[in-house]
C-alpha cells in the first residue's frame, strides 16, 4: 500500500560477518593497526619532537612505493601480453600516487633545520639512498643501474636478490615495446621505433590506445622527475650543502638525478612531430 515501507531480508543482515554483531574481522585486525603503530621508534634520547614526523613521513613513502610496485608490475606484465587499456589505468593510478608523494614534502617542510639537527646525527649511516623499493621503482621504470648494488654495502642478501631480479626482469619500456609489436610495429632498432612512434602519433584515430599508453608513460616519467626535484629543494632547505647521512653528496647528488629520463625516446619524439 501507498506510504508503506517494505523491508527485504538480505545476507548483510543475517550473515554475522557483516555489522558489529559477532563480526569475525575488525578495522584494527584487518589493517593490523596496533602492529603498524608500534613501528615508529625514535633514536633520539630524550626524544626530539620532530623525529616522529620524520619517521611517519618516510614510512608512508615506503607504503606508497609498495603500492606503486604492485600497480606497475601489473602494467608491465599486461603490456608484455599486448594489452593497452589496463596498463594505462595502472599508470594513471601511479600518477595520482606521485601527486600525494610530492604533496607530502609540504608536511616535512614544516620541520625547521634546527629541529632536524636535533636528531639528524642519530640517523647516520641510514639514508633515503638506501630505499630498496625506490630503487626497484627506478629499475622497473627503465633506469637500471647495476652499480647501485656494488656501491651500497648495507643491503641484506634478500634485498640484493630483489634488486638483481629487477635488473634481469623486463622494464615498463620493454612492456610498451611488446605492446607496439603486438599492434604490428617493428621495434628492432631506434630508427624503426621512432618511425613507428611518429606513425602512432599521426594516426590517433587508429592507434589511440597506444598513444594514450605512451602518454601515460611520459606522465609517469614526469611525475618521478617532479618528485626528485621537490626532494632536492626539501633536502637543501634542511641541510644546505652538507653531505647526506648515508655518505652521498646530499643535495648535489639529488640534483644530478633530476634530469634523468626513463623513456628518452618518447621525449625525443616531440622533436619530430
Amino acid at each position: 500500500m501507498r506510504g508503506s515501507v517494505t523491508f527485504v531480508a538480505s545476507d548483510s543482515v543475517t550473515d554475522p560477518r557483516f555489522g558489529e554483531q559477532g563480526g569475525q574481522l575488525t578495522y584494527n585486525s584487518y589493517l593490523r593497526i596496533p602492529q603498524l603503530l608500534e613501528q615508529q621508534i625514535p633514536q633520539s634520547d630524550p626524544e626530539a619532537h620532530d623525529e616522529q614526523l620524520f619517521i611517519v613521513i618516510h614510512q608512508a613513502y615506503e607504503l606508497w612505493f609498495k603500492l606503486m610496485l604492485h600497480e606497475l608490475d601489473d602494467a608491465r606484465d599486461r603490456m608484455l601480453d599486448g594489452e593497452t587499456y589496463h596498463p594505462r589505468l595502472r599508470l594513471d593510478r601511479c600518477k595520482a600516487i606521485m601527486k600525494v608523494l610530492v604533496g607530502q614534502v609540504d608536511v616535512i617542510d614544516t620541520m625547521t633545520p634546527q629541529d632536524f639537527l636535533a636528531f639528524r646525527n642519530r640517523l647516520a649511516p641510514a639514508s633515503g639512498f638506501q630505499s630498496v623499493q625506490f630503487r626497484e621503482l627506478e629499475f622497473l621504470s627503465g633506469m637500471k643501474d647495476p652499480g647501485y648494488i656494488k656501491r651500497f654495502r648495507g643491503l641484506t642478501e634478500a634485498e640484493r636478490d630483489r634488486l638483481r631480479a629487477r635488473l634481469d626482469q623486463p622494464s615498463l619500456w620493454d612492456g610498451f615495446l611488446a605492446a607496439m609489436r603486438h599492434a604490428g610495429f617493428d621495434t628492432t632498432d631506434y630508427d624503426r621505433r621512432q618511425s613507428a612512434l611518429r606513425r602512432i602519433a599521426a594516426d590517433r584515430a587508429t592507434y589511440g590506445l597506444l598513444w594514450d599508453l605512451a602518454e601515460a608513460l611520459v606522465d609517469h616519467d614526469q611525475a618521478l622527475s617532479l618528485w626528485r626535484a621537490r626532494h632536492v629543494l626539501m633536502a637543501e632547505r634542511q641541510i644546505g650543502t652538507k653531505p647526506g647521512t648515508g655518505g652521498s653528496a646530499g643535495g648535489a647528488y639529488l640534483r644530478s638525478r633530476v634530469e634523468l629520463r626513463c623513456y628518452p625516446e618518447l621525449w625525443e619524439l616531440r622533436s619530430h612531430l
